[in-house]
């Protein structure tokens, strides 16, 4: 069971939430079969963006992004289960949408790299960072849906 509690941390950005796709964004991980920990709309401070966009700094659009991602409220979600990080970024799409493949959720939803409504985590290691950033120890829930059996052997 151990293996299947990989978390990574999922974020409807401005341009998402504006739009009103919270719930299809969210609605395609959970018909993937993972779990929600956590979830919550956020108004983040641009230094709290800046945080987490850090490794992004040395970029050209970064200023942009940051003044961009801080504009409005955001929504921020920790999903759990079998290779959450990789299998969420393939659900994404590519950074850039018009690359993205028609199914994911870029390629479904967007068309240009500065509105790509969605931010993943790329690494395990990202996620914990990202999850640490964004939510307290206790705002995570770790409970067990009676769906699990049917999703997992």
């Amino acid at each position: 069971m151990a293996g299947n509690a990989e978390r990574t941390f999922i974020m409807v950005k401005v341009d998402g939430v504006e739009r009103g796709i919270i719930g299809e964004i969210m609605t395609r991980f959970e018909k993937r079969g993972f779990k929600l920990v956590a979830g919550k709309l956020a108004k983040a401070s641009e230094e709290h963006i800046k945080k987490h966009y850090e490794d992004l700094s040395s970029k050209p659009f970064y200023s942009k992004l940051c003044k961009f991602a801080s504009s409005g409220p955001v929504f921020a979600m920790v999903w759990e289960g079998l290779d959450a990080v990789r299998t969420g970024r393939v659900m994404l799409g590519e950074t850039d949408p018009l690359k993205s493949s028609p199914g994911t959720i870029r390629g479904d939803y967007c068309i240009h790299i500065g509105r790509n409504i969605v931010h993943g985590s790329d690494s395990v290691e990202s996620a914990k960072k990202e999850i640490g950033l964004w939510f307290k120890d206790d705002e995570l829930v770790d409970w067990t849906p009676t769906s699990h059996t049917w999703i997992y052997e």
